[in-house]
């Protein structure tokens, strides 16, 4: 019954946090956004005391739940052994007793504390579970789940139905795809030969609760007086953890999964508060006691879900006299990369991104992506903003609203009208009205915070929009001008500028963002 509760629990938490990467409308994170904060990591760097504590607490109590329940990358290890354990010849699918490999553990526990002290972001983002399955899901599942989707989206619109949205289909980056490949087949290498080595071997997480999990108040026991050391434990032990000739269990490696309860024939294993004592053969009759009935605990695990979002809404873009070009837009190396609205800057967002992406999963214009060097090498795979897709909404919070570390703190719609991630720069060279003497009005029109007027080519001041389709008005040769006290550097006008290659105005990030007056 353990068992089944325990697979039944995990199997929820898995599928929700998985949709929580795939999900195209973004109304999961409305109820369901919970699932990702309780993950141990993004907690911690949330500075998040109530889940921590509650996870401690769980640990305490029950052992290591929080791998074979709550954590996706655990349960991925569980579908990859499952699967070995179905297909390898019978004499393989044995796992055996192995001992600890304490000191790389706690080297690897050390260097990711060392790592979030110093501010290093990389080695916390490599080695925490929770965002390496979401660069799983996100880089390798993603585009397969967008694709699936479009081709129901097509056939809808054939019927006159609109129940799917169509989306689209891209890759967010090299090395973050190429990380989610080597996760894929490095974990999943390591659970298909021998179950949960990475979450006793590599995982600081597992590491850290596996000190605490020593201790548990529920914890699995074997019963010497009535087991017959068959094996039939430490063969179906995932954790290699039981070593069954000595009746003993390595309880900083035991994941809960309660897989030797259920195969033990004679219910010598139980899941209990007390130490099992070997009870002494009578000397007087002869006769033997009797067995030690085995007694069964149910685990009962509460979770309270509560998340608010913002409902996102289709916002027009401001039509202007020109058409986009078909031509492709080069982006620019910007001095300064852009950082998403809500992480104040790069020192905040370095310090507490995990680099999971399940902010640039969910960004529904796709601006954000991956970065590769613009933050430095050590921060590579956090989200940066880049405008040759769209631009940032002013109504849109949905990346604050899915963080689940507080690197991009949560914000209303109100107040990022007022946080400047960035400052635009015109570039009269590459202006066409000043190249192809033509009108272009696209920035001034698009722009959300009125940061941009307009003067005269040679720098005087336009006639008065009397009449903007009079002959008089339009042979004006009109350039823009900003004014960085109103621009929060949406990229609105980057996006619209119609020059090619490179656009005549666009946005360089502010290292610290700040509010507008």
């Amino acid at each position: 019954m353990l068992k089944k509760i325990r697979v039944s629990l995990e199997i929820i938490f898995f599928l929700l946090i998985t949709l929580l990467f795939l999900d195209i409308s973004g109304l999961l994170h409305t109820y369901f956004a919970i699932f990702a904060e309780i993950q141990f990591v993004p907690a911690l760097l949330a500075r998040n005391l109530v889940i921590l504590v509650l996870l401690l607490l769980l640990t305490w109590l029950f052992g290591r739940i929080y791998c074979s329940v709550i954590c996706p990358l655990g349960v991925y290890q569980d579908i990859v052994s499952y699967i070995a354990r179905r297909i390898k010849p019978r004499k393989k699918r044995r796992y055996t007793y192995s001992k600890a490999k304490t000191v790389l553990r706690v080297v690897l526990l050390v260097i990711f504390i060392a790592a979030l002290i110093a501010g290093i972001a990389l080695i916390p983002a490599l080695l925490d579970p929770y965002a390496a399955y979401g660069r799983l899901v996100t880089e390798l599942a993603g585009p397969v789940y967008t694709f699936i989707n479009n081709l129901f989206a097509g056939i809808a619109a054939k019927q006159e139905s609109y129940l799917f949205t169509d989306s689209e289909i891209w890759t967010k980056g090299v090395i973050t795809l190429a990380t989610a490949i080597i996760t894929l087949g490095g974990v999943g290498y390591l659970a298909w030969r021998s179950g949960r080595t990475y979450c006793n071997t590599l995982c600081p997480v597992g590491t850290l609760l596996g000190f605490i999990s020593r201790y548990a108040f529920f914890r699995v026991r074997i019963d010497e007086s009535t087991c017959n050391k068959c094996g039939k434990c430490a063969r179906n032990c995932k954790a290699s953890c039981i070593d069954f000739r000595q009746h003993t269990i390595d309880y900083s490696r035991c994941v809960s999964c309660f897989d030797c309860i259920s195969s033990c024939p004679d219910n010598s294993i139980t899941f209990t508060t007390k130490r099992i004592i070997k009870k002494e053969p009578a000397t007087i009759t002869g006769i033997a006691p009797d067995a030690q009935a085995s007694r069964r605990n149910f685990l009962a695990t509460t979770l309270v879900m509560a998340a608010t979002a913002v409902e996102m809404t289709a916002q027009q873009k401001k039509r202007s006299m020109i058409d986009i070009p078909a031509e492709y837009k080069e982006s620019r190396k910007r001095t300064t990369p852009i950082s998403p609205p809500g992480s104040e800057g790069h020192a905040h967002l370095n310090q507490h991104c995990t680099a999971c992406l399940l902010c640039v999963a969910q960004c529904p214009v796709k601006i954000l992506r991956p970065s590769v060097n613009e933050y430095g090498w050590m921060s590579v795979m956090q989200p940066v903003m880049s405008y040759e897709k769209g631009y940032c909404l002013t109504h849109c919070t949905v990346c604050s609203d899915v963080c689940p570390t507080d690197a991009i703190r949560k914000i209303t719609p109100a107040d990022k009208t007022r946080i400047a991630v960035g400052h635009a720069l015109y570039v009269r060279d590459n202006c066409i009205v000043v190249k192809d003497d033509v009108n272009c009005d696209g920035c001034w029109r698009i722009c959300p915070t009125e940061a941009i007027t307009r003067v005269t080519r040679d720098g005087g001041q336009p006639a008065p929009e009397t009449d903007i389709n009079s002959d008089e008005y339009l042979k004006q040769r009109l350039v823009p001008s900003v004014d960085n006290e109103k621009c929060i550097g949406c990229g609105a006008c980057e996006y619209i500028c119609p020059a090619r290659p490179l656009a005549a105005i666009y946005v360089e990030g502010n290292a610290a963002h700040h509010q507008l007056h």
